[in-house]
This record gives structure tokens, sequence and C-alpha cells, in this order.
């Protein structure tokens, strides 16, 4: 890895550390989320063995992706979140820098940062959470040097569920943020 890379994800690290949530709780029984991690533990899904995709989404050697470390995009295509939150969690700093040297590299590249929620809450407040999701991955790319031209937002609230289920399991994987490489 150069000595540029490992920089950025020394700073990305210390970037990522450095956030809090910028929620503010309202009163109970609203139909939000509860603010707080409950989630068990649960922070990523597994990635094939083949490394080719997950849920259709290139990981490595995939669109733009070189040989070598960027090959390997050490990180995942999904970001994990608390409950109630738009906070990235620390276990992922090293996959968002990884992400943002590989933009940066790589001007031509454009990504989709798309938000979700799990089904709790209402409708509107999930579609907020969800962009709040994605806005904080696009800032903490863009603090890394990645081009504002390179990224778009979307929020699917809880519309686009990534397994169905009434329990924490499912409601932890489908707390996310999904990296889609366009082009």
């Amino acid at each position: 890895m150069s000595l540029r890379k490992i920089a950025l994800v020394i700073a990305g690290t210390m970037v990522l550390a450095a956030c809090t949530p910028t929620t503010e709780p309202e009163a109970p029984g609203d139909g939000r989320e509860p603010v707080g991690g409950q989630d068990g533990g649960l922070v990523t899904q597994p990635l094939p063995d083949d490394g080719s995709f997950v849920d259709g989404q290139p990981v490595g050697g995939g669109v733009g992706l070189g040989e070598g470390d960027e090959a390997g995009l050490v990180g995942h295509t999904i970001i994990y979140f608390d409950f109630d939150s738009a906070a990235i969690r620390p276990e992922y700093a090293e996959s968002v820098a990884a992400h943002a040297a590989n933009l940066v590299e790589n001007p031509g590249i454009v990504i989709r940062l798309e938000g979700h929620t799990d089904e709790r809450g209402s409708r509107e407040y999930n579609i907020g959470l969800g962009e709040r999701r994605a806005q904080a991955v696009r800032q903490a790319l863009m603090l890394q040097g990645v081009s504002a031209s390179q990224l778009s937002t979307v929020s699917y609230g809880e519309e686009r569920p990534a397994i169905t289920g009434e329990d924490e399991e499912a409601w932890a994987m489908n707390r996310r943020v999904e990296i889609v490489y366009l082009r």
C-alpha cells in the first residue's frame, strides 16, 4: 500500500472516530426507532468466497477497481448502522477509506449511496433517517478527497428490506447504506 493510501486510511479513521450522532431523540412512544445500539453485535454480512458480488454489487475486481490492494477493497459494499443512528461505526473506517482512495484515484467512477432503515418508525421518519445515513457516508468520503460529482444519495427508508422478519437480526441487516458503483 502506498504512503498516500496509508495516510488517507489514518486520516479517515481519525475523522470517523470523531463523528457523533446528530439526531435528537424525540418523546417516547412517537413511533421512531429507540435511540441506542441494541443490535446484538451484528455488523456485516459475509462476502462470497469468490469475492465477486454481494447483493448484485461488485466487491473485488468490479467496475473501476484496479489490481493489487484496490482489487480487494477490504471494505464492504454495505455499511451497517446502530438503532436510530446515522453515525458510521468505527469498524467501517477502513472500508470507507478504501472506497475513498479508489474514488480519488479513479475520478471517472461514480457511486450511489443508498440509505435504508428497518421497518420500525413512520415512513416519513425512516426516509429521513435513510437520507441522514447516506449523507453521513457521503460526507466521510468527501472529507477524504472524493469529489461531490462522483457521489449521489438516495433514501429508500424501509421500502427495500435486505431481509424480512420482525426480530433484531432482521432489523440489524436492514439498517444500512449500500455503496453501488455505477461506472
